[in-house]
């Protein structure tokens, strides 16, 4: 059974929220500081964060800082409609997604369960992951070992959420060639693209800055205005 920290000052939405996610087959602890978030997150071993933008004690964004220092918890996080600016900065500081307050808990729950089908190895029994260690996708100078999740970029290891593993797992996959923006969404991110939704763009810029240009001093990535993204394959040497 997944288990899932909230940090949320609305005790009774999360009250309601515990009590779907227990019969929706998950676990759902909670906390209401900001604060608090850190503790709980050293004490317990959970397998998503959903984390409010808003919160006593200590901000979110101050929280998601703090939480990639130190892991790769995969974070949901949850912000009142129109602070456009507050999301896309959450998924600059590494969330893996984000929804707008208020929200259904089936929609919700929708977005934690294609989280972790996309992020965990957990779903993978142990035989599955045995054989998938070795797994390993080369392009020009990039690896990406699809078992153990790592990814090293000209011999060094680049440090990346588990949806920027799969946007650049899904790039990889078709070297060169143009993917569809909708397309690359359903793929890595587990939902359809929505309008004026900056999600996809926020990850495939964070991954320019991680990954830096290619050898011969192109930006690895390509985006093609109104249709997708590129993969870059750089020129022999």
């Amino acid at each position: 059974m997944p288990r899932l920290l909230i940090a949320d000052d609305d005790v009774e939405l999360c009250d309601i929220l515990r009590n779907y996610f227990d019969l929706d087959g998950m676990a759902l602890d909670a906390v209401h500081r900001g604060d608090a978030v850190l503790e709980a997150l050293a004490s317990g071993s959970y397998d998503l964060l959903i984390l409010d933008i808003m919160l006593p004690g200590m901000m979110g964004l101050d929280v998601l800082r703090e939480v990639r220092r130190s892991g790769s918890t995969p974070v949901l996080m949850l912000s009142a409609r129109g602070e456009e600016t507050d999301r896309v900065l959450g998924l600059e500081l590494g969330a893996d997604d984000y929804l707008p307050k208020p929200c259904s808990p089936r929609e919700l729950a929708a977005r934690v369960r294609s989280i972790l089908r996309r992020t965990s190895a957990a779903d993978l029994d142990s035989t599955t992951r045995k054989s998938a260690d070795n797994k390993l996708l080369r392009v020009g100078d990039l690896e990406l070992n699809l078992g153990a999740r790592q990814v090293h970029c000209a011999g060094l290891s680049i440090d990346l959420t588990g949806t920027e593993f799969n946007v650049l797992h899904e790039l990889l996959k078709c070297p060169g060639e143009l993917i569809k923006k909708d397309d690359l969404s359903r793929r890595a991110l587990g939902r359809r693209l929505e309008p004026f939704d900056r999600s996809l763009d926020t990850h495939v810029s964070n991954l320019r800055k991680k990954l830096g240009p290619t050898r011969d001093g192109r930006p690895r990535i390509n985006s093609v205005r109104g249709a997708g993204y590129i993969y870059v394959v750089a020129a022999a040497s």
